[in-house]
């Protein structure tokens, strides 16, 4: 058996010349495939589509699956990346719906065929998965020439024209969560004849709806469901059948009144718990596919950390002694800074970075992004065909630009066969990217977490990891990429230079011994249930019997008071009634993505290049910003945030940019519990980290706001700040105001850094109206802790880093929907203070609950750090794999003491 990943981590080790550079290497057995055999009562023309398309026999998990969604179970698909899982619900599905064309067929005289005929829905995270998923669904229907089925996506792009033929006609629509909400539910009426037969829902890579979003997502499922019992026939007069809906007994047949639910996602930890929460029914009635059958290559598994280097003083002394103008150029290269760690876009969702460009260790390795463009390179050009993910989009044109460069060298041809893949780019560019993928025209392409969702893309020899992705989910999520369809592969994780990846590289037990996560989500959050309620009064007036199906019918009626109070809607007898003008699906942002991305235009040509994010545009497509899409450099010319258009000239610049942004936390009032009337509210502070230090952030759209606020919730920013004691020790809860502010940026020249010029910007103000929980510590307790002002910083910054850690153990929540600021003086209280904030508009209720059990949690917190044993703290303890200031300063011991003398004072 040939070794096709041990010759190409060879070519990874150059000969012997990168070997220090291996930290550890991890061989994963690969396994045979199980077949099973065809259900009986599968669709024979897709039986043969399948065989046709090489798919003898299935795996037997997907008979496994595809039998209890044929019964009408509901099923949770967790399986590796390529192990077949659309064939496990596309054949339930569509044999259901063919059946359905059959019966019309033999009847077609008879109206209430047509009206009976099955429809089903499929629902991914992207765009780009589907219309991926619905070419190769089309590829199956003309294999089994079952033209029968008429198939189509369905999103924000659509015309009007082609949305009517889809709400008149399809049989299977594939869209997102986003068209669900904001444009199919809201106007339900036009989709009635598709709500009315829905069966199967397909809910595609399940494990990426995780936090607030999963939240969101979660209700709109509930929702959903609603609207199609409400829809569906009444059963037979005398049945005991119960309207269609989730809460039904399973069928004997394919052909069930009932809604069927499959949520297929990655391997997690508890599928079961997970897909039922998301679609609202107990685990016990899930069926839960996890045993993976299909054959898997052996991988092979590769630790990297890249080599120091000289600092560049030294190394330019050198390169001059040696009158060497190459050699100053590769030390120079070799010096280059992650142009991914230096993202400096204001409010961000990926703030994980060093806070000021150019800040290193004494001894600093080279970048993550420049180490992987010599192994894309290398790999490339000895044939393999790789995927490299970077953390960020300029991360991953910088790979594949320096990577392009390399090559170039050698063969300019071979230079083309290089490629960047982003979110941003056109449609049809990512389609045409990915079809160069599979065919091979493009051997190398290097790309955000973009293809690590479910595009179907196999072949792949090699998979290169550049900083650890956030989840051991994505990590094998990505690494699944390499080899898939039971080939070899080789995957290569290499260590950015953050204390986090460094302690990865050397602790290869915490990749490969350590359990998955679980996918954390609350449905019941008020904060998000709030907004839904009010979706679906709209939607259909509330009656009691609908309370279930969004939770405990005790907490949603006293969340329905609450609505009502505030105006929100209207009780009457019969129910509970949106009466207001405006669209009450506006009342929440699923994804927190700050509006209506901003189009970056060609100024010559009016060309559209692709979209930034709303939240990044001022930091990224500013006047003056380089902008690069596929290596090609641009400079903006105007950034009109009103129309939401950048400006760009296509212009070849030795040079590139970096934003810089000042933040500001606010505390909006503060009273003790006691008092029932507030003071003033105080004004705003500089924050410590920043509140990008550690969390993602979210602005709210622009435009009129509805009448009733977004996120509006029980104790929401409409409320002042209440403050309880514990002695000296204060802890304060309620609404702030994280304020981001772009104000200027810096031209520097590439690849030494350099710095060019410096230019202010006159940018308007993003603020974040979010809840958040502190407590402040007097100097005097600081100071009995042997905490001075040198340790102060390090000492709040673990603590901090610790508690945010820990707080998802109480709230469930996901460390990403929080954000943490700590400052050995807050101007706000005027003390040391630690900030833990929902990263989200309005809050989430996540800082809430902390500030409810905050002697758990910090006792919790500091059990933690003392536990834990290694020496200066690790990611297992203090450090965070998403902070902006480079987890540093940190000091683990001071914050034990820090801890102790807090909890000194706590309650009993």
């Amino acid at each position: 058996m040939s070794d096709r990943p041990g010759a190409l981590l060879d070519v990874l080790l150059a000969g012997g010349r990168r070997a220090d550079r291996l930290t550890h290497v991890e061989h994963l057995p690969g396994r045979p495939g199980q077949h099973a055999d065809w259900p009986g009562w599968a669709d024979a023309s897709l039986v043969a589509g399948y065989r046709s398309m090489g798919v003898e026999r299935p795996w037997a998990h997907q008979v496994e699956a595809a039998e209890a969604a044929w019964s009408g179970r509901h099923v949770a698909l967790a399986t590796s990346t390529g192990s077949g899982k659309s064939l496990a619900f596309w054949l339930p599905a569509l044999t259901a719906v063919r059946a359905d064309r059959a019966a019309e067929t033999l009847a077609p005289g008879r109206i209430e065929s047509a009206r009976t005929r099955g429809t089903v829905l499929y629902l991914s995270p992207t765009k780009a998965l589907a219309a991926d998923q619905v070419g190769g669904l089309q590829r199956l229907l003309d294999a089994s020439r079952a033209n029968d089925v008429k198939v189509s996506t369905c999103d924000g792009d659509t015309s009007f024209e082609e949305r009517k033929w889809v709400q008149e006609y399809a049989d299977v629509v594939l869209t997102n969560p986003d068209f669900l909400h904001f444009a199919l539910m809201p106007n339900h009426r036009r989709w009635t004849r598709f709500l009315r037969n829905l069966r199967y829902v397909v809910v595609d890579e399940g494990h990426s709806y995780r936090g607030v979003f999963g939240a969101h997502v979660a209700l709109v499922l509930r929702r959903l469901a609603r609207l199609s019992a409400h829809y569906a026939p009444a059963p037979p007069a005398g049945s005991s059948e119960p309207r269609r809906g989730m809460d039904r007994p399973a069928s004997d047949t394919g052909s069930a009144r009932g809604l069927t639910f499959v949520v297929a996602s990655a391997t997690t930890a508890d599928p079961a718990a997970s897909a039922g929460r998301l679609i609202g029914v107990p685990s016990e009635q899930i069926v839960t596919v996890d045993t993976d059958t299909s054959p898997a290559g052996r991988k092979t598994f590769a630790l990297w950390q890249p080599p120091e280097v000289l600092g560049y003083e030294a190394a330019q002394a050198r390169a001059a002694a040696a009158n060497d103008p190459a050699a100053d150029a590769a030390l120079a290269e070799s010096l280059l800074i992650d142009p991914t760690a230096h993202d400096e876009l204001g409010l961000t969702s990926d703030p994980d970075e060093p806070a000021t460009p150019g800040d290193s260790p004494e001894r600093p390795r080279r970048s993550a992004t420049a180490e992987a463009a010599d192994l894309l390179a290398d790999l490339t050009a000895a044939g393999a065909r790789t995927l490299a993910f970077t953390r960020s989009r300029r991360g991953a044109e910088a790979v594949a630009t320096q990577t392009q460069d390399h090559l170039r060298v050698v063969s300019p041809q071979l230079a083309r066969r290089v490629a960047a893949y982003r979110g941003g780019y056109l449609p049809e560019e990512r389609r045409a990217l990915e079809q160069a993928l599979r065919s091979g025209a493009i051997r190398g392409l290097a790309t955000t977490n973009a293809l690590e969702l479910g595009v179907d893309i196999s072949g792949l020899d090699a998979v290169l990891i550049a900083g650890w992705p956030g989840t051991r989910m994505s990590v094998w999520q990505q690494a699944g990429r390499a080899g898939r369809a039971g080939a070899d592969g080789l995957v290569a994780f290499v260590a950015r230079e953050d204390p986090l990846d460094t302690y990865l590289v050397h602790h290869p037990e915490a990749i490969f011994a350590a359990p998955l996560e679980a996918t954390v989500f609350d449905p019941a959050n008020p904060y998000v249930l709030a907004p839904h309620l009010c979706a679906a009064a709209a939607e259909v007036p509330l009656r009691l019997s609908d309370l279930a199906v969004f939770g405990d019918p005790a907490a949603v009626t006293e969340l329905l008071g609450v609505l009502v109070a505030r105006g929100a809607l209207r009780r009457r007898a019969s129910g509970w009634y949106w009466t207001h003008a405006q669209s009450a699906a506006a009342m929440t942002d699923l994804r927190g993505s700050g509006g209506s991305p901003v189009r970056v235009v060609e100024a010559g040509t009016g060309r559209l290049l692709g979209t930034v994010d709303a939240a990044s545009a001022d930091g990224s497509v500013h006047d003056g910003a380089v902008y690069v899409h596929q290596g090609v450099s641009y400079v903006v010319e105007t950034l009109d945030l009103r129309d939401g258009v950048a400006l760009v000239a296509r212009r070849d610049v030795d040079f590139g940019t970096w934003s810089r942004s000042v933040t500001e936390i606010a505390i909006h009032g503060i009273r003790d519990e006691e008092e029932s009337e507030a003071p003033a509210p105080v004004g705003s502070a500089p924050s410590g980290d920043g509140p990008t230090g550690d969390g993602p952030t979210a602005e709210p759209a622009p435009g009129d706001e509805p009448s009733v606020p977004r996120g509006s919730a029980p104790n929401d920013a409409a409320h002042p700040a209440i403050q309880r004691w514990w002695g000296p020790i204060g802890w304060g809860f309620g609404p702030v105001e994280v304020t981001s502010q772009v104000v200027s940026f810096q031209r520097r020249r590439l690849p030494d850094l350099q710095i060019l010029g410096t230019e202010p910007l006159d940018l308007p103000e993003h603020t974040l109206p979010t809840t958040a929980v502190w407590w402040t510590v007097p100097a005097e307790v600081l100071e009995a802790a042997g905490i001075d002002a040198e340790t102060a910083p390090g000492a709040l910054h673990a603590a901090e880093h610790a508690s945010i850690g820990l707080l998802p153990l109480l709230a469930t929540c996901d460390r990403w929907d929080l954000g943490g600021v700590s400052t050995a003086m807050h101007v706000d209280t005027e003390q040391a203070t630690v900030f833990v904030y929902d990263a989200y508009p309005g809050g989430a209720g996540f800082a809430e609950r902390g500030f409810h059990l905050g002697a758990t949690w910090l006792r919790a917190t500091r059990a933690a750090i003392s536990r834990c044993p290694c020496t200066d703290g690790c990611p297992a303890c203090v450090q965070s794999p998403k902070c902006g200031n480079f987890n540093n300063p940190l000091d683990k011991a001071a914050a034990v003491r820090l801890l102790d003398a807090v909890l000194a004072y706590a309650p009993a």
